[in-house]
Formats: C-alpha cells, sequence, structure tokens
C-alpha cells in the first residue's frame, strides 16, 4: 500500500519544502526562497528561467521530478 507524504495543503507546502531544500543540498537548484503566507507559500527559485513564483503543487511536481531523475542517474 501507498503510503502518501501529504494528506492537505499544509503538509503538501511542507512536503515541496522539504523536496526543495534537499534538491538544493543535491545541488540541483542553486537556491530556494519560500514565502510563507497565512493561508499558502510561494516557492521562488532565483536563477530560474521561470520567474513566476511556483505554487505548493507545482514546486512538489518539480522537485520530485528533478530528486528523481538525479537517484536514476546516480
Amino acid at each position: 500500500m501507498v503510503k502518501y507524504k501529504f494528506h492537505d495543503q499544509y503538509t503538501l507546502s511542507e512536503t515541496a519544502e522539504a523536496l526543495g531544500k534537499q534538491a538544493m543540498k543535491l545541488g540541483l537548484i542553486p537556491s530556494l526562497v519560500v514565502r510563507v503566507f497565512p493561508d499558502s507559500r510561494q516557492f521562488l527559485v532565483p536563477g530560474e528561467n521561470e520567474s513566476e513564483p511556483l505554487t505548493p503543487e507545482q514546486a512538489y511536481l518539480w522537485f520530485r521530478k528533478l530528486v528523481e531523475e538525479y537517484g536514476q542517474n546516480n
């Protein structure tokens, strides 16, 4: 059975932030900025082509893809 890492918007944001920090430690992204608002978070990766902030959903999917691809190549 699959164990999900998130169950709501808050835990999705926490998971996305953890994946972003992991991607940064692996050298896949140069840095990570997380803007925390009372009801949501925005994720920014300075120096990337996308200047728009990412939603928690977008950040989770992108960071997960980066980390998984890194794991497959190493």
